[in-house]
């Protein structure tokens, strides 16, 4: 993505898209258009003298000899398991089972008398690894993209203020229309697909390049206070700068205009999209209804139910009072002193 100040790097889409990929992934390795191509390695007799022997090395003490249990349980044992990967432990999960098993297999052979057969073993480790040590060596496939394609993709130090404040509005309008619901959903022609849009960016990039390169030429050459004659004779090629410039101006606007169209596109499509589920939000609006009237219903029978539990409770108060009422008749008087018998 663009951030706010600084364009990101531009590719020309005719590079093989491994190698855009490997340039892409390897930022640091790049260097900009108007600096001098990065040169290919070049060994000093030190540093082939070094590789001849760090080469069999390696291949015997990883491919032959235990080196993947030496590093591990000898040299190493109380690193981190960070520190345990560098090195030759960086050369994949392949590499790293081959240097624990191949000499598990070495001694099962020996042990089984077929000292033979684990020579030869040891002998295609060997080369394996050999052949593996020569081609890390080598020049990185990234380093080797950036110099093998420099001039075939531009980074911010390749254009001045002018040209980045273009190409940063040509890059946001471009990741608006990649990024739009539209391009997602399919909706958008070709001029609006990824390829498309690269080759646009190329050519606006390419342009303002070229202008940014003009008018370094330009503030280089020219002296500190020119004379009025050297002044008129710059007029042309300021003009013809100028048209340029007006150019691809008009070719970002037209850029923007397409991102704002799609992203109205995107507006309509949403709208479009709301029209279609209308039908099934309407059906769960008439079950919604449809339960608002059986809770109607239902409120107005739990009314009539209340009502009546209303009248049972009063019912049943008036029942307990009455019976209240007789038990306090069919109490028993309290007992009261009876008069002294009188003789007959």
């Amino acid at each position: 993505m663009t951030d706010d100040r600084h364009p990101r790097p531009v590719f020309d889409p005719e590079i093989p898209r491994e190698d855009r990929a490997l340039l892409a992934a390897a930022p640091e390795r790049l260097v900009a258009a108007h600096l001098p191509a990065p040169s290919p390695p070049r060994l000093r007799p030190a540093a082939l003298i070094g590789r001849a022997l760090w080469v069999p090395m390696v291949a015997f003490f990883y491919g032959v000899l235990p080196g993947g249990w030496i590093r591990l349980c000898l040299l190493a044992p109380d690193e981190e398991e960070d520190d345990l990967v560098d090195g030759v432990f960086r050369w994949g999960g392949t590499a790293v089972a081959a240097m624990m098993i191949t000499p598990a297999l070495q001694i099962s052979l020996i042990l089984l008398r077929l000292g033979e057969v684990a020579a030869l073993l040891a002998l295609a480790s060997f080369t394996c690894w050999a052949v593996a040590a020569v081609r890390r060596l080598r020049e990185p496939a990234a380093a080797r993209a950036a110099r093998v394609h420099h001039g075939r993709y531009l980074l911010p130090g390749d254009f001045d203020r002018v040209a980045t404040r273009l190409l940063l509005r040509a890059q946001r309008a471009c990741d608006a229309v990649l990024g739009s619901v539209s391009h997602r959903a399919g909706l958008l022609d070709d001029a609006g697909g990824p390829a498309a849009l690269s080759r646009e960016e190329w050519a606006i990039a390419s342009t303002l390049a070229e202008h940014t390169r003009l008018r370094r030429d330009q503030e280089k050459r020219l002296p500190e206070h020119p004379s009025p004659r050297l002044r008129a004779l710059m007029v042309p090629q300021r003009r013809a700068l100028d048209a340029s410039v007006g150019s691809v101006t008009a070719r970002v606007e037209a850029l923007e205009t397409y991102a704002r169209r799609t992203l109205e596109l995107d507006e309509a499509y949403r709208e479009w999209q709301a029209v279609q589920r209308l039908p099934e939000r309407n059906e769960r609006y008439r079950e919604l209804l449809a339960a608002t009237v059986r809770d109607d219903l239902a409120r107005e029978e739990l009314g009539r139910l209340a009502e009546d539990a209303r009248r049972v409770r009063a019912v049943l108060l008036e029942e307990t009072r009455r019976a209240s009422q007789h038990g306090d008749a069919l109490a028993v008087p309290p007992s009261t002193s009876s008069p002294a018998n009188t003789p007959a």
